[in-house]
């Protein structure tokens, strides 16, 4: 079993930046796919980012693509999400989650993960 726990959020202002990271404990041998999820306040799980084991494939919602950057270091078990040009509408509650195994067809979706984070908050102020 794998623990992904979420650290750096915080207050930003509208155009700032701000990266959050995700450190996993427990069964980190394992060669687990990572993604980044967020839900605001009355809203559903969005899907944010996402990035296979080996790196060599990444994913991203619409609204952050070319504002964020998904990436990992292996070596540290952490996964990082940049985000650039924060927006108001950015703000929410951002959620790291890690993957036994997700074909393709499944990064991008919340039943595709099988551990899950407590979350971080991001608040982007206009």
């Amino acid at each position: 079993q794998v623990q992904p726990v979420e650290s750096g959020g915080g207050l930003v202002q509208a155009g700032g930046s701000l990266r959050i990271s995700c450190t996993a404990s427990g069964r980190t041998g394992s060669r687990y796919g990572m993604g980044w999820f967020r839900q605001a306040p009355g809203k559903g799980r969005e899907f944010v980012a996402a990035i296979t084991w080996s790196g060599d494939s990444t994913y991203y919602g619409d609204s952050v693509k070319g504002r964020f950057t998904i990436s990992r270091d292996n070596a540290e078990n952490t996964v990082f999400l940049q985000m650039n040009s924060l927006e108001p509408e950015d703000t929410a509650v951002y959620y790291c989650a890690a993957a036994v195994y997700a074909p393709a067809s499944l990064r991008t979706v919340a039943a595709g993960y099988d551990y899950w984070g407590q979350g971080t908050q991001v608040t982007v102020s206009s």
